[in-house]
């Protein structure tokens, strides 16, 4: 039988190459209790200043925690930001005390919402690259992570699998 043929280790190989290949796929990342699903921004335009950072936030642990800081290896300074339509007026400020994830809640850094600006850009958001960048939580600690860089102008991130 085919099975019975399998060593141990070679199985346990397999697995762990699955397992890989899954990660990677998904392009998550996790620190403490936080999850961060799919960081990604959108490709800048020749001369942008700006660009803007997305992700989802899942906080699996049973208290609150806050995401305090970000920078990216593309800019010079990251804040995170909510944008709001009240009354038909468009607002966008930076959140100077961050941004809170409850406790067994998912916050989704989204176009139109909560959001990351990384300011005074280095180097250019690149369609179909990824940019290095951190995310502080007030409890978690500090993780890397990577960008994935959809299109100009896309409303979605569906091309780089997720």
């Amino acid at each position: 039988m085919f099975i019975s043929s399998i060593t141990r280790p070679a199985l346990l190989g397999l697995a762990a190459t699955l397992f890989l290949s899954a990660g990677a796929s998904a392009h998550g990342f996790a620190v403490g209790d936080m999850e961060i699903g799919h960081p990604w921004s959108r490709a800048t335009l020749p001369g942008a200043k700006v660009a803007a950072g997305y992700a989802t936030l899942k906080n699996i642990g049973t208290e609150p925690d806050r995401l305090i800081g970000v920078t990216a290896e593309i800019a010079g300074k990251g804040e995170i930001h909510e944008m709001a339509v009240t009354d038909g007026v468009m607002t966008m400020r930076p959140l100077k005390d961050g941004l809170e994830i409850p406790a067994g809640a998912e916050v989704k850094l989204e176009p139109g919402s909560y959001h990351i600006m990384f300011m005074d850009l280095k180097a250019p958001a690149v369609e179909g690259e990824r940019f290095k960048g951190t995310m502080t939580f007030e409890k978690a600690g500090t993780i890397e992570v990577e960008f994935a860089v959809d299109k100009p102008g896309g409303d979605d991130h569906s091309s780089h699998g997720g």
